[in-house]
């Protein structure tokens, strides 16, 4: 038997009672790259309103948009379209929920607004500000 592997893979044979055995892992690989929305006078308004977080609220979102970017396309519970080629990065943090909305531009993931939810469905002015951002970034 011919077996054909891929590069990122990792393989381990192994003889056990008379019997080969292989067992084969892929690397994960990331199927989109994430960047940050970046505004005219250079800000980053996402990674700011992340730096106002805890270090532990960092990560669990951090977490969440790492599991987007290795899973794309990716649904329920995670990630939401929000439609207009939005959609919505969703993390249950300690006592609250976070929302980080953003756009599939090319091959990568564009986070365009942090937010932290305070109603059941996203309020309009939270999805109005990611739009905008994003019509500014597609239009650069």
């Amino acid at each position: 038997m011919v077996t054909h592997f891929q590069k990122g893979q990792l393989v381990l044979l192994a003889r056990v009672n008379q019997k080969w055995y292989i067992a084969v892992w892929m690397e994960k690989t990331k199927k989109i790259q994430v960047n940050f929305y970046k505004s005219a006078s250079g800000k980053e308004p996402v990674r700011d309103w992340l730096m106002e977080l805890s270090k532990e609220e960092r990560r669990q979102i951090g977490d969440d948009i790492k599991t987007v970017e290795y899973g794309w396309p990716i649904g329920m519970p995670v990630c939401r379209p929000l439609g207009e080629k939005l959609f919505e990065v969703r993390t249950e943090l300690k006592n609250t929920i976070a929302r980080v909305l953003f756009c599939i531009v090319g091959n990568q993931m564009l986070l365009l607004h942090g937010f932290i939810k305070k109603t059941e469905k996203t309020p309009n002015d939270e999805k109005n500000i990611a739009k905008r951002r994003m019509k500014e970034a597609i239009l650069k």
